[in-house]
């Protein structure tokens, strides 16, 4: 009798056992059960990995979109002099691409550049006769709050005279954007 008791408890905990095993599994593969996920995102772990272009706990933000809009450009480059001007930033052909247009309130073609996360990098390019580079990122501003400030590091290399008009790429004051 003692050895069936004992084989009946035996067999009690195993089932028991297995039952906790699968209820804790199938809990933890779940994760992703109710997350939803915009714009191709894929769930992975309870988490949105998103697609090129997008963020958010869902992938529910275009991360461009921050960036879209009319700016009001002040800077002061290392061998021109102070000036203010506004450039649009519209949507370029991929979702993490964007098109800057009125760059230096000189070039006649739109600059290219790219996004990701709160940073915009603007990829070597030559637009008439000069070699163009730069960076920034996008801030906080007093007045618009959120996305109300872009801060560009760039630099302008005239091809033909060789000079460089340097804004705080490698030295000088950034070029200040505001909405």
């Amino acid at each position: 009798m003692k050895a069936r008791l004992k084989s009946v408890i035996l067999s009690a905990i195993g089932v028991l056992s297995a039952f906790s095993i699968a209820t804790y599994s199938s809990c933890n593969s779940d994760k992703c059960k109710t997350i939803s996920c915009a714009y191709q995102g894929v769930c992975n772990e309870g988490k949105c990995i998103c697609q090129s272009g997008y963020e958010g706990p869902q992938c529910e933000t275009i991360t461009r979109k921050k960036f879209m809009g009319t700016w009001v450009v002040t800077e002061n480059g290392s061998i021109t002099d102070a000036s203010q001007y506004t450039v649009s930033v519209v949507a370029g052909p991929n979702m993490s691409e964007v098109r800057i247009k009125n760059f230096r309130n000189f070039f006649l073609n739109d600059v290219n550049a790219f996004v990701k996360k709160d940073s915009i990098y603007i990829p070597q390019q030559v637009l008439q006769d000069q070699t163009l580079i730069g960076y920034g990122w996008i801030e906080d501003e007093k007045y618009y709050g959120d996305n109300g400030r872009i801060i560009i590091k760039y630099k302008v290399t005239d091809n033909l005279k060789g000079t460089t008009d340097d804004y705080g790429y490698d030295g000088g004051d950034p070029s200040l954007w505001n909405k």
